[in-house]
């Protein structure tokens, strides 16, 4: 009973941190219908930039992972412009093949100047114990980072005439522009958004595990998962999702090998999209 609740008890914090990869996610097919698979890769890339900006300029690994974030927005708004934006009307097949072109180009380039070697930061909080759980304290502000970032998008999205825009175009694109809502740049404003919840999470991440170029593919995965438990277009359900995701992963090693983490993981993927598409907490509204 012990090994679960110390088990159980990690898998929650880094669900928090999954929830919100996966709300980068959520959000952008939320707005667009767009199924990003540069995802991962910029996940990474957020590993890479703290590690980059903590190592060469001495930041804190915790400012690093603020300047990675604000990076990532406009680097989501780069991708949207140059790969996207042309495509955003067309089948979803076309945008799917641009954002794995962004996919494959940054995992060329991050191989060719970072190889494949592992990497990772050191730094720690230290830890607490409360009777049978220890606590790592990297995960612990991690976990609360990954909250203060779920509120802050919700506050956004409910309480600034930006956010209204992008709810705006997610229900009705059409109808917004006729109302004068500048779709376009909402919709990159939108990419930029869910690229920074990637980059951000990836950097939380790097904070307390070992990480290469190829490391965002794990996440990216996850991601689906989350996004199919939480429902399609949710960022909220996102959260509640990694937390689900989290707790299984806790769980499962309990009872059985690790090996078979990401076989449940998929197995329940299946059985949500065959018994409830809408996903645990509903569709997109």
């Amino acid at each position: 009973m012990d090994f679960v609740l110390a088990s159980l008890t990690d898998g929650l914090l880094l669900g928090f941190v999954y929830g919100v990869a996966a709300m980068g996610m959520t959000l952008i097919w939320g707005v667009m219908d767009v199924i990003n698979l540069s995802h991962g890769p910029v996940i990474a890339l957020g590993m890479f930039g703290v590690y980059l900006l903590a190592a060469a300029l001495g930041l804190h690994p915790y400012l690093a992972v603020i300047v990675v974030a604000a990076l990532g927005l406009l680097l989501g708004i780069v991708i949207y412009a140059i790969a996207v934006h042309r495509v955003i009307d067309a089948p979803h097949l076309s945008t799917l093949l641009a954002t794995y072109a962004i996919n494959m180009v940054i995992i060329g380039l991050g191989t060719a100047y970072f190889t494949t070697s592992p990497r990772n930061i050191e730094f720690t909080l230290g830890t607490s114990s409360i009777g049978p759980i220890t606590l790592l304290w990297t995960r612990v502000v991690a976990a609360l980072a990954a909250l203060l970032a779920t509120g802050g998008l919700y506050l956004f999205l409910q309480r600034t005439r930006p956010g209204r825009y992008i709810r705006a175009v997610a229900n009705n694109r059409s109808a917004a522009e006729l109302m004068g809502v500048p779709s376009t740049k909402i919709l990159a404003l939108s990419f930029g958004i869910g690229t920074l919840l990637a980059a951000f999470s990836g950097g939380l991440i790097s904070t307390f595990f070992p990480f290469t170029i190829l490391s965002g593919g794990v996440y990216e995965l996850k991601s689906f998962v989350i996004v199919v438990l939480g429902g399609l277009g949710n960022p909220v359900g996102a959260l509640f999702g990694g937390l689900i995701l989290g707790v299984l992963e806790g769980l499962i090693p309990v009872m059985m090998p690790t090996t078979w983490v990401p076989v449940v993981e998929f197995v329940l993927f299946v059985v949500i999209l065959r018994l409830r598409p809408s996903g645990l907490f509903g569709a997109k509204q």
